[in-house]
């Protein structure tokens, strides 16, 4: 048995990338990523199979890997998923695949699983060729939104034959891949239009900025699709209800990052800049607060992230907290802010109030309560809300052929994806809320499952 210990993946240096939008991580060299593939002990129960959302065969591809076969170990994968270069790289691995690893507790550590699918995700992307696909079905399918859940369910369909539209709001396909994850964690160009051009081989079509809701309703699609697919994402900010928030230089997390990446405001030439303040601080501590933080930083800011609850209670995952500390974040923990202060409509500082962590709620986290007399102020000029979204009320509002919940998500079988509507299939965040890519896709996975069973 291998007993070595976890190899580490080399990362760019804080000092540096700072300063950059490039890749943090730098992934495996093909020495290294034979080392930890054969740390794998192929178990026959698979436990960290059953981790993953998207169910990929983990000891199969690992196997190849072993081998040196890279063709094969691509093979193995693709038969779960067509994106794991991206899966690779923002899947939350060390709470799912890597958390059922049987070396985890006392073999060196858990297989590096995620590292190891970046590798054959991004040695498939060196390598393209040709998807394969079945013979054409007649049978046309509508997937309305371009993230991972609408990418996931569009492959699925489009390799079993069937005819594939892809209808996205943005100029762009992708959804939150392209505008919601920072550049320095997901490269755009070298990943993720790679990805989507698979999808484009495999014959999918996107009609890109065509806004259902508004350009067509759903009700137009059901006249022309024998299915559709509802992957339009949980992209409506939430905010904190406080005073002052609506003074200049108080935004979402959301707009921010989708600025940043879609105008690629990080480019020396940029022609169309994004505001960043010298002093930010960012509310919450989920990993799109991570993501605000870490790219306000980038752009010259100081930043500091405000969060209510303490380190153990942080749900964004701990590599891109211990990334943020790297690069001079500072962490203001066990701290609520209770008004935006601002001079001449602008924002000037933050009030905020310290925090004491009492019972659980009904998350099973200590509910924080405030500490009296505590209240200080934080010199800032701009405030970035990372505080969770909800599903865009667009669709909800222009169709009744399906049922929404009290929160607006939609209702959906969970085995199928199927709505109230037999025509009509949902899932990703407009379905969960906001949630991670993984689970994203799983859903994809599981409505084309059901839209393959249903029509052929």
């Amino acid at each position: 048995m291998n007993t070595s210990a976890r190899h580490p993946v080399g990362v760019q240096p804080a000092e540096e990338r700072i300063h950059n939008f490039d890749e943090v991580s730098q992934g495996y060299d093909h020495a290294t990523m034979l080392e930890e593939a054969d740390r794998c002990l192929h178990c026959a129960a698979a436990p960290c199979r059953k981790g993953c959302p998207v169910g990929v065969n983990i000891p199969a591809f690992i196997a190849r890997l072993k081998e040196d076969d890279l063709d094969g170990a691509v093979r193995e994968i693709s038969l779960d998923t067509l994106l794991p270069a991206i899966c690779g790289r923002v899947c939350p691995q060390e709470k799912q695949c890597e958390a059922l690893c049987v070396r985890k507790a006392k073999l060196g550590g858990s297989v590096a699983i995620g590292a190891l699918e970046r590798y054959v995700g991004d040695y498939a992307l060196a390598h393209p060729k040709a998807p394969q696909k079945a013979a054409e079905n007649g049978k046309k399918v509508a997937v309305v939104g371009s993230g991972p859940s609408g990418l996931t369910c569009a492959a699925d369909c489009a390799a079993a034959g069937f005819d594939v539209t892809v209808f996205e709001a943005f100029h762009k396909p992708g959804g939150v891949l392209v505008y919601g994850i920072p550049e320095f964690r997901l490269p755009k160009d070298k990943v993720v239009a790679k990805e989507i051009a698979k999808l484009e081989a495999l014959g999918v079509t996107f009609r890109l900025n065509t806004v259902i809701g508004k350009t067509l309703t759903i009700d137009d699609l059901l006249d022309e699709f024998d299915a559709i697919f509802i992957g339009t994402g949980a992209g409506l900010p939430k905010f904190m209800g406080v005073p002052g928030e609506n003074l200049n230089g108080v935004g979402s997390a959301n707009e921010f990052l989708t600025r940043v990446n879609l105008m690629q405001a990080y480019r020396e030439d940029a022609i169309t800049p994004v505001y960043c303040g010298k002093k930010v601080a960012v509310i919450g501590a989920g990993n799109v607060a991570m993501d605000a933080a870490r790219t306000a930083r980038r752009m010259g800011a100081d930043v500091t992230i405000v969060y209510r609850r303490g380190r153990e209670e942080m749900p964004a995952r701990g590599e891109e907290i211990e990334h943020a500390e790297e690069e001079g974040i500072v962490f203001e923990l066990l701290t609520n802010p209770v008004e935006v202060l601002g001079e001449g409509g602008r924002v000037t500082a933050l009030k905020c109030v310290r925090m004491a962590l009492g019972e659980p709620d009904a998350s099973g986290r200590r509910s924080p309560v405030p500490i009296e007399g505590s209240e200080f102020e934080m010199d800032v000029d701009q405030v970035i809300v990372a505080l969770g979204t909800s599903p865009n009320p667009l669709i909800r509002k222009s169709t009744d052929k399906i049922e929404f919940s009290r929160r607006g998500t939609i209702v959906v079988d969970e085995e199928t994806m199927r709505t109230s509507n037999d025509k009509i299939y949902a899932g990703g965040d407009a379905v969960t809320g906001a949630a991670t890519v993984i689970l994203a896709m799983g859903a994809g996975r599981k409505a084309a499952a059901a839209i393959k069973a249903k029509l052929g």
